[in-house]
């Protein structure tokens, strides 16, 4: 009796480590990293909702991709190389001095891009709609001054700065978002995206 009770006892003390063991490995990923649907909690009517109204994750805008990095270093040194020159209505070049959109005129300056002349226009047409934090430098930024309509237009750089032809009295110069004035009269933002290369034309003889 001795040898089978002893036998008896150590299978007493074995199950419940057995037992622990198997429910643990029922919690763990096999091999591949996959848990098998079995052990998984199928999700309560109250989770699915909350996933539902759950907010994306990534924008749209941020998927509209920005300008390679060379045409942006390109335009954003173009806009650069003029800081200090004098607001002038209508200007378009640093000898003639500069407005907002003239500015935007000069630094784009490249036959891979065509920007309208004002900024009114530009905020309407050529590119996509940009969400505030998915700016990128080279994007543009409208503002709304003392009118019902976008009036102004500058180059973002990044970190909340932007380079712009400001008004008359004053030069190009950089400023940035985080002053009131400026989230105040913030509108829209827009990635100016190359033109579209003609489509070749098959001539038929």
């Amino acid at each position: 009796m001795r040898p089978f009770f002893k036998t008896w006892l150590t299978i007493c003390l074995l199950l419940p480590l057995a037992a622990h063991a198997t429910n643990r490995e029922q919690r763990l990923p096999n091999v591949n990293g996959y848990t098998p649907k079995s052990h998984a909690s199928a999700p309560s009517s109250k989770s699915k909702k909350s996933l539902k109204n759950a907010p994306q994750l990534i924008s749209k805008s941020s998927l509209v991709p920005p300008m390679g990095t060379k045409e942006s270093s390109n335009v954003l040194s173009r806009a650069v190389n003029v800081l200090g020159t004098p607001y002038r209505w209508g200007g378009s070049s640093p000898s003639k001095g500069f407005d907002c959109s003239g500015l935007v005129k000069y630094a784009f300056n490249d036959a891979s891009f065509d920007l309208p002349r004002t900024s009114n226009a530009m905020a309407s047409g050529h590119g996509e709609k940009v969400d505030r934090k998915d700016l990128k430098p080279g994007d543009l930024i409208f503002f709304n001054i003392k009118s019902r309509r976008v009036n102004h237009v500058a180059i973002y750089l990044g970190n909340d700065r932007f380079i712009h032809a400001p008004r008359r009295g004053k030069s190009v110069t950089i400023d940035t978002l985080k002053k009131p004035y400026w989230e105040k009269n913030y509108v829209v933002a827009k990635r100016v995206l190359p033109k579209e290369p003609k489509a070749l034309q098959v001539v038929q003889r």
